[in-house]
């Protein structure tokens, strides 16, 4: 399995999806802050959590008797340039040669 194929595969569920979201509001946070707000199990959460963590779109870190866990957006903007960026590169172009044009003709 390729990293694109893990990191795609820990997307693909919304409750992985919702994880990575508490992550983005505050990284840093304990697994019994992730599972606050979800109805399942504490070895549930960890199961999601591992996915994530195989797909380095969460690290974590043992601090004291705590494990805090991290968002790395790294994955995600790797297939944001691999799979977006070329289709959003045109439009780019484009407002870039307005503005230029537009700049020329006001001068």
């Amino acid at each position: 399995m390729t990293d694109d194929d893990r990191v795609f595969k820990a997307l693909a569920d919304p409750t992985r999806r919702f994880l990575l979201d508490r992550l983005f509001e505050r990284s840093g946070r304990t697994l019994t802050e992730l599972e606050s707000d979800l109805e399942m199990t504490r070895f549930g959460v960890m199961k999601h959590l591992r996915i994530l963590e195989d797909a380095g779109l969460v690290v974590s870190r043992k601090e004291g008797r705590e494990k805090l866990h991290f968002l790395n957006v790294v994955p995600i903007r790797l297939v944001h340039d691999r799979w977006i960026d070329k289709f959003t590169e045109r439009r780019v172009s484009a407002l870039t040669d307005l503005k230029r044009q537009l700049e020329e003709d006001s001068a």
